[in-house]
C-alpha cells in the first residue's frame, strides 16, 4: 500500500468486508452499544449491579473497542507507514504523560484512578492508547470538515485542538461521576482541577500536530467525506458521556456534549430523523 496521497489508495477484500460489516450494523454499534453502556455504567456507580459485575474491566474494554471499530476501519486504507508510526508514537506518548500524571501529578493535576479500565500496570490501563488516541482523531477529523485546504495548518490545528477540550470538557465530569478516576484536591469544574485541562492543551496540542504531520489532510478529508460512518465513534461518544452527564446533573457538561452535536449535525455525519443507518450498496 503506497504512501498517502490525495487519491485515496485501493482498498483490499478484508477493508471492504469491514466496511460492509460496520456499515450493516452502524445502529447496533454507535447507538446501541453506547446506550447501553451508559446504562450499565450509570448501574454500576449506583450499585444497582452486583459488585462481580459492576464496572467489569473485560466488558469495558470490549464495549470500547467495538465503539471504536468505525474509527479504525475508515482510517484502515490510509494507514500507511508514517501513519502506523506516528499512531505508535501517540500511543506511547500516551503512557509516558500518563505514567508521569499518576506519579507526579503533571500536567493533570494529582489524580487516581478508581475503576479497572481493563487490565492495569502500574496503576494505568494497559488499553490507554485506545481510549486517548481516537479522542484526538475524532477531534482532528471533524476538524477536517470544517477547514478545507485554504485554511492552512495552523487555523486547522488550532479548530481541532478546541474540539479535543469540548471532548474532555465533556468526559471528564462524567468520568469523575462515575469514579473512574478521582482528584486529590477536587476542582470547580464538576471535581476537576483547571489544571487537567492545561494538561489536554499540551497532551492534545502534541497528538493533534502529529496526526497532521503524520496524514495527508487531503486524502483524509476527502476519505471521511466518502465514508460515511467515519465518525460513528464520536457519535457513540456524545451519546454515552452526554447521557452519563445527563444523569448526574453535569449540565455545563452536557452543553459541551451538545456542541459536538451541533458539529456533527452541521457535517451531517448523523441524520437526527431516521438515526445512523448504512449507507453503503
Amino acid at each position: 500500500m503506497r504512501e498517502m496521497g490525495r487519491a485515496l489508495p485501493t482498498r483490499s477484500q478484508s477493508v471492504r468486508a469491514l466496511e460492509r460489516f460496520v456499515d450493516r450494523n452502524r445502529f447496533t454499534i454507535a447507538i446501541a452499544f453506547p446506550a447501553v453502556g451508559a446504562v450499565s455504567l450509570v448501574a454500576s456507580a449506583t450499585g444497582v449491579l452486583p459488585p462481580w459485575l459492576a464496572f467489569h474491566p473485560l466488558f469495558l474494554l470490549f464495549g470500547t473497542l467495538v465503539m471504536r471499530l468505525p474509527l479504525a476501519v475508515a482510517l484502515a486504507p490510509l494507514l500507511g507507514g508514517r501513519g502506523v508510526a506516528a499512531l505508535g508514537g501517540l500511543a506511547g506518548y500516551a503512557y509516558v504523560v500518563e505514567y508521569v500524571g499518576v506519579s507526579t501529578g503533571w500536567p493533570y493535576g494529582a489524580f487516581s484512578y478508581g475503576v479497572e479500565l481493563g487490565p492495569m500496570v502500574g496503576g494505568i490501563p494497559v488499553a490507554l492508547p485506545v481510549f486517548f488516541v481516537p479522542l484526538v482523531l475524532n477531534s482532528y477529523l471533524l476538524s477536517l470538515l470544517f477547514l478545507n485546504d485554504r485554511w492552512g495548518r495552523l487555523p486547522r490545528l488550532a479548530l481541532a485542538l478546541a474540539l479535543v477540550l469540548v471532548v474532555d470538557l465533556t468526559l471528564d465530569p462524567a468520568a469523575v461521576a462515575l469514579g473512574f478516576w478521582t482528584y486529590a484536591a477536587g476542582g470547580p469544574y464538576y471535581g476537576v482541577p483547571l489544571s487537567n485541562f492545561a494538561g489536554w492543551v499540551l497532551s492534545g496540542g502534541v497528538g493533534v500536530l502529529a496526526v497532521d504531520v503524520a496524514f495527508d489532510h487531503a486524502a483524509l478529508r476527502q476519505r471521511v467525506l466518502d465514508c460515511e460512518f467515519a465518525l460513528d465513534d464520536l457519535v457513540s461518544f456524545v451519546l454515552l458521556w452526554g447521557t452519563v452527564n445527563v444523569v448526574f446533573g453535569n449540565w455545563l457538561a452536557v452543553a459541551f456534549a451538545g456542541v459536538l452535536v451541533g458539529g456533527l449535525a452541521r457535517s451531517q455525519r448523523f441524520d437526527f430523523e431516521v438515526g445512523v443507518v448504512p449507507t453503503l450498496r
